[in-house]
């Protein structure tokens, strides 16, 4: 689905004609076929990952999508198919929440003579608030809502763009426990209704990474530490090592408590 091979990326604005230019992420190759989480330190390079993939960020390498390099891909293209679901930004606009999730369909009502809504592009929305239960509250704007509803609603935006791969940027920062889990399960439901979907998801909490997915790629200093599952994380000793601290006895002090 999505290959990455010896990709570089830095923010400098001559990266790539400036070779002592210092790159925040160092010769990333990967190769992902299903959704994955990734985890990792502040400042490791999950986010600037996560803008190469949305190609909204230039890299040094090669990146392909369904087997065609996106150098030979125009913006659109690319766009149409990765979505990117970040945390909650500040709004600026009073936009009804039917409306807001209109705006997920931008690039297909772009691509028509009309320049407008049609009823495939309704039918998108109203499919994509049913399933992040928003229906409902299609007609009232968005400066109303909590913070919980907000998210979702961008969520719903993302799906009404009927990507093939949504990535995640920290979408569940600063909302309440049920309001992350619904988040993280709704994706997942989302990636497992059709063939060759996939969710790319920067998570600090552990055991939402794991929750989303099985496939967990830990990243530090801008390289990949290791791309591996749930379960091989739990049994090595890489994130006490990653994190500089015991996470696995943190997250057993943490259950203990809970059994007492």
């Amino acid at each position: 689905m999505l290959k990455l091979t010896n990709v570089s990326a830095g923010y400098d604005k001559n990266v790539k004609n400036n070779k002592n230019a210092k790159n925040i992420l160092q010769d990333i190759s990967l190769n992902i076929n299903e959704s994955v989480a990734i985890v990792g330190p502040n400042g490791c390079g999950k986010t600037t990952l996560l803008k190469v993939i949305a190609n909204v960020l230039p890299a040094n390498g090669v990146i392909t999508l369904f087997d065609k390099p996106f150098a030979k891909m125009s913006r659109r293209e690319i766009s149409l198919n990765i979505a990117m679901l970040s945390q909650q930004p500040n709004i600026y606009f009073s936009y009804s929440v039917f409306d807001t999730v209109m705006m997920g369909r931008y690039l297909h009502i772009k691509s028509r003579f009309a320049n407008s809504p049609n009823k495939a592009d309704k039918s998108a929305v109203i499919e994509a608030l049913s399933a992040v239960n928003m229906l409902d509250q299609k007609d009232k704007t968005i400066l109303h809502l909590s913070g919980g509803q907000l998210q979702r609603v961008f969520l719903a935006r993302a799906l009404a763009q009927q990507p093939q791969i949504i990535l995640l940027d920290e979408p569940t920062n600063h909302l309440d426990l049920k309001c992350q889990l619904d988040i993280i399960d709704y994706l997942k439901i989302w990636e497992s209704q059709q063939k060759n979907r996939a969710v790319i998801g920067v998570l600090h909490d552990i055991n939402l990474a794991m929750r989303l997915t099985n496939k967990i790629i830990i990243m530090q200093n801008g390289k990949i530490m290791a791309n591996t599952t749930a379960a091989d994380l739990v049994s090595n000793n890489l994130l006490n090592e990653v994190y500089k601290m015991d996470v696995t006895q943190y997250m057993q002090d943490s259950l203990a408590v809970w059994q007492s």
